[in-house]
């Protein structure tokens, strides 16, 4: 069955990819249900330490995803080896990646509101893997003919139209909208195309003698956050859990 699986629905290749991406996303489910129990003070887990310092988690990610990563490497793409490589990069990507913030800000805010930023980035990792898994390649290459693909100078414009849409989408500040559009070209297209986020580099350089453009830029950034921040707030809290509330100031 394994090879029926293999042949059939997973193209050549791809089952590495398969096994770290299913890999990732259960050590971020498991390492979310262990950290909250810690909180709450049930069940048998507890924070590692040596000493006095914490081990965080990260700690043994970046063992396992550097093991992974240069297994990989040695290993090719097929046989065990390559699949038990491609686990260990999972596993380890998941653990990285669930302290990323933790490593952004150099200080332990895992349960704070800037934490948040850890659940975001394994959710658009995951995303974008699984773009790929399904058969998305970055810039839009999948959807040269195969004549193109043998013209390198039409590979090479195709892939500096798309990284430029998607350059034009970060410098408007739709970050998000700018990495997927490296791997799905329309969407950094359409990223491009719309009106740049009021505190922009693009609308500090381009709006700054257009009071109309940055007016309507303010009131759609207004209404996109007052739309999406709550439900992409419930979304984070129900993943990661909810930070803590920020202590009173003085």
């Amino acid at each position: 069955m394994g090879h029926w699986l293999d042949r059939n629905v997973i193209e050549p290749g791809k089952l590495p990819l398969l096994l770290a991406l299913a890999a990732f996303v259960l050590t971020f489910v498991i390492t979310r249900a262990v950290t909250r129990l810690i909180r709450a003070g049930k069940g048998p887990f507890g924070n590692v330490t040596a000493g006095e310092v914490h081990i965080h988690h990260v700690v043994p990610g970046v063992i396992l995803t550097v093991s992974g990563g240069f297994g990989a490497v040695a290993g090719g793409r097929h046989g065990f080896g390559s699949a038990l490589s491609a686990v260990l990069f999972g596993i380890g990507a998941g653990l990285v990646l669930d302290e990323f913030a933790l490593i952004l800000h150099l200080d332990d805010v895992y349960w704070t509101e800037a934490g948040r930023k850890s659940v975001e980035m394994v959710v658009l990792t995951a995303a974008l893997v699984g773009l790929l898994l399904v058969g998305f390649a970055p810039f839009g290459v999948n959807d040269l003919t195969e004549g193109e693909l043998q013209d390198r100078a039409s590979v090479a414009a195709n892939v500096a139209v798309n990284f430029l849409f998607s350059l034009i989408a970060l410098s408007k500040g739709k970050t998000r909208i700018a990495v997927f559009g490296v791997i799905v070209p329309v969407v950094a297209l359409i990223g491009s195309l719309r009106l740049a986020r009021p505190d922009s580099p693009w609308a500090r350089r381009f709006y700054r003698r257009r009071p109309r453009a940055r007016a309507r830029a303010t009131l759609r950034a207004y209404h996109h956050d007052r739309r999406w921040s709550g439900p992409r707030r419930a979304v984070q809290d129900w993943l990661g859990g909810k930070p803590d509330p920020d202590p009173p100031r003085p």
